[in-house]
């Protein structure tokens, strides 16, 4: 069996100002409403940080969402 070798970076990377290889469209859903796509350029040199930015934006619009929905960033809370 091999060693594994587990290493944490001094610092994680967030996600920023949008990188160039993501593009933003404006476009009308079938009810009416405008929602924003958001793509990621899969031949970028820079498709992890994309892909992170993409993938944070996502994340930061389901919670406020949810937050707005049920009142908790993590959706409905259980009974206690």
């Amino acid at each position: 069996m091999t060693d594994v070798t587990i290493q944490r970076a001094a610092s994680g990377k967030r996600a920023g100002k949008k990188p160039k290889g993501v593009t933003l469209q404006r476009v009308t859903a079938a009810d009416g409403q405008k929602v924003t796509v958001r793509a990621v350029d899969a031949h970028s040199p820079t498709f992890g940080e994309d892909f992170l930015y993409v993938f944070t934006k996502n994340v930061e619009a389901a919670r406020q969402e949810n937050k707005r929905l049920f009142g908790s960033a993590d959706g409905v809370k259980k009974p206690a």
